[in-house]
């Protein structure tokens, strides 16, 4: 059997990945060059040079690490619960894991995108998406905390996000998996092509506070979209998204999606598609999705349920968008510094497609078309085409770019970094990556303003790079050093989850603005207890409300009775401190959900259900003090129906009046 030449390149692709996960390549010890250890470290009472912010895959969080070091210095939480902070426990934080199905307690970030002013990293805010109940979420860069997640309608598998326009005026959202949209939902999966579609979204975000709002969705044909990027410069008005499966199969894609020797990237005109917006081209439709924003000043988050969302129609809004033919199965899909040249990545292509946007503009002009898909113009790729690059590796994925000029490619299945000329189009230097590499990062890769310096890999396998431990392995990233024509190994580091695509930024651009605490005065959460003597416990009904302070090194109250089996109880505790770094933390035995961590000058809640009659300790989780040990309390249950009265008290020691014995008890 005579197999066709982009079957052939798969299956050579395969024996490839085979290879690299069985062998393990020559000289794996010294590819660490011998001053390697000077460059990264980072002496005793120094600080990183840039910030590190890495996606945590199906962790469902965002992690933040020092570089050059490699060191981890936060774990965010966002689409998933965080027992370590409390997030998603805590009475404050729930809503903001609220979507329309519900409480929703996990999902997958895939991807990292950091607010910018001109195309340049302003260090505001960090993007991330979640994959699999789509949504977006804002972290406050100022307090590395989820400020806001909105939940985004009409989609599924949001993978192509979070992706952002030149001045942060848009972070924009495509399908990974196209389903049916509107009123007739339930459909047969075998008239996908008749019935399935896909949509981008584009969620405004303030100037401002960086509030976010959906402003309208693009409907889409049936396809998969996977990456994308927005242009820069005489691009700046534009979107490009990778996309797969132009096959619309629906089972078995790995073949059937595999057929076409091209596929598409999508290009779309924002600016056109916000003006029909704005003049009421879209059709507003009906559907249910969540928003939900964190609070600074009550320390808290609420939830809201949407019911509208404007959808347009490409039919409808002529010249907003068209397509590209793209070799093979593109997943990365990412443009220059400059905003001309729009480079694909087709996983099962031998080439790198370069694509130039002067060329687009003049190719829509002339209607340079190679017929329609789905009625939207496909554009000839020999029209748009600045070159290739000829034969750079196997299962190109992702690339970013140097202020030189030069493009840093990532290939999954020749395991390698391959560095080439963005207008010559010529090789410059590749390096092995240690093993299978998924997505790249170059310091400001993705803006107009790369500082270069480093490019870090992402890899998926790490077999003989670190410690066994046990089937799993941990996950990897490796720094190496661009400053020179070659590119040097520095550095591996594990990371937190499975790390797809992160960003980079220069540590002063955040490090100027950090928030140290709250202040007491500021904070507006409804059960805030702003000093002892605001201290209290009250019963509600059926629920005991406690409003309690912590300051090194106590609780007040820190004794507490007459709560009854059956009731609820509700932790509200304020940290009294205001020194920055000296957050409390509190538990209390037999509590399902999780511990409480309260920053300086904020309240937090912790809700509590005893199950059984007792007196149950309470304490500081987080070590604050050289005694800390000794900040603890009690919390006394008697059964329903008990007449001890509710008491609660701080430093009282006097023995409580005897209690008159039952005679046949004897209690």
């Amino acid at each position: 059997m005579k197999l066709s030449s982009s079957k052939m390149f798969l299956v050579l692709a395969l024996i490839g990945f085979a290879a690299v996960q069985g062998c393990k390549p020559k000289g794996t010890q010294s590819a660490v060059s011998g001053n390697a250890a000077s460059k990264v470290y980072v002496a005793p009472g120094k600080y990183d040079e840039f910030y590190n912010f890495v996606s945590g895959g199906f962790s469902g969080q965002m992690s933040v690490y020092g570089l050059p070091s490699g060191r981890l210095f936060r774990v965010i939480p966002v689409f998933s619960v965080d027992p370590e902070k409390g997030w998603g426990y805590s009475e404050e934080t729930k809503p903001m894991l609220n979507t329309s199905h519900g409480f929703v307690p996990w999902d997958d970030l895939h991807h990292i995108a950091l607010s910018v002013t001109a195309s340049e990293h302003d260090g505001r805010w960090a993007f991330g998406n979640a994959n699999n109940t789509p949504r977006i979420a804002r972290i406050d860069l100022k307090t590395f905390r989820t400020a806001e997640i909105i939940e985004i309608p009409n989609s599924a598998g949001n993978h192509s996000s979070p992706f952002i326009t030149e001045n942060s005026e848009y972070v924009v959202a495509g399908t990974r998996f196209s389903v049916p949209i509107g009123d007739k939902l339930d459909v047969p999966i075998n008239t996908y092509k008749e019935n399935f579609k896909g949509t981008v979204s584009f969620i405004g975000v303030d100037k401002t506070s960086g509030d976010m709002s959906i402003a309208f969705q693009i409907l889409t044909p049936g396809i998969n979209f996977d990456l994308a990027r927005a242009g820069k410069g005489k691009s700046a008005g534009w979107f490009f998204f990778s996309c797969y499966n132009s096959e619309k199969a629906n089972t078995l894609l790995e073949v059937n999606a595999s057929q076409k020797d091209k596929d598409f990237i999508m290009c779309v005109n924002w600016k056109k598609a916000e003006e029909y917006a704005k003049a009421g081209k879209g059709v507003k439709k009906s559907v249910k999705y969540a928003h939900n924003k964190y609070d600074d000043k009550t320390h808290s988050a609420t939830s809201t349920i949407m019911n509208e969302v404007l959808l347009l129609d490409p039919k409808d809004c002529p010249d907003m968008v068209y397509f590209m033919p793209c070799p093979k199965s593109p997943h990365g899909c990412d443009t220059d510094p400059t905003g001309e040249y729009i480079v694909g990545s087709g996983k099962l292509a031998a080439t790198i497609p370069v694509f130039s946007f002067t060329k687009i503009e003049a190719a829509i002009a002339a209607k340079n078309y190679d017929g329609l898909y789905d009625g939207i113009p496909v554009l000839k790729y020999e029209a748009v085409l600045h070159g290739e690059v000829k034969k750079p590796g196997l299962g190109p994925l992702h690339t970013e770019f140097d202020a030189n000029g030069n493009a840093y490619t990532s290939f999954f299945v020749s395991s390698e970094i391959v560095k080439w000329n963005v207008k010559s189009l010529e090789v410059v230097d590749r390096v092995p990556t240690y093993y299978s590499i998924g997505h790249l990062c170059v310091p400001g890769g993705p803006t107009k303003k790369p500082w270069g310096k480093y490019v870090i890999a992402y890899n998926k396998i790490t077999k003989d790079r670190y410690l066994p431990t046990g089937p799993e392995l941990a996950q990897s990233a490796q720094l190496y050093d661009i400053s020179g024509e070659k590119m040097k190994l520095l550095l591996d580091f594990p990371t937190i989850g499975e790390p797809h695509y992160a960003e980079a930024i220069p540590a002063d651009l955040i490090m100027k603005n950090s928030q140290k605490i709250f202040k007491i005065e500021e904070n507006k959460n409804p059960y805030a207890a702003l000093g002892d003597n605001n201290a209290k416990v009250e019963r509600k009904g059926n629920e005991i409300h406690v409003y309690m302070t912590s300051i090194r090194s106590h609780f007040t109250p820190d004794n507490i009775e007459g709560v009854r089996l059956g009731e609820t109880v509700y932790f509200h505790v304020t940290n009294l401190e205001q020194d920055w770094d000296v957050p409390h933390g509190f538990a209390v035995k037999g509590a399902n959900n999780a511990e409480l961590l309260i920053m300086p000058g904020e309240t937090q809640t912790l809700k509590w259900v005893p199950e059984k009659a007792g007196v149950y300790p309470m304490y500081c989780t987080d070590f604050c003090s050289a005694l800390h040990q000794e900040m603890q309390g009690y919390i006394r249950v008697s059964p329903a129906g008990a007449n001890v009265p509710l008491t609660f008290s701080t430093g009282k020691t006097t023995p409580a009046p005897a209690e008159k014995k039952d005679s046949v008890t004897n209690k």
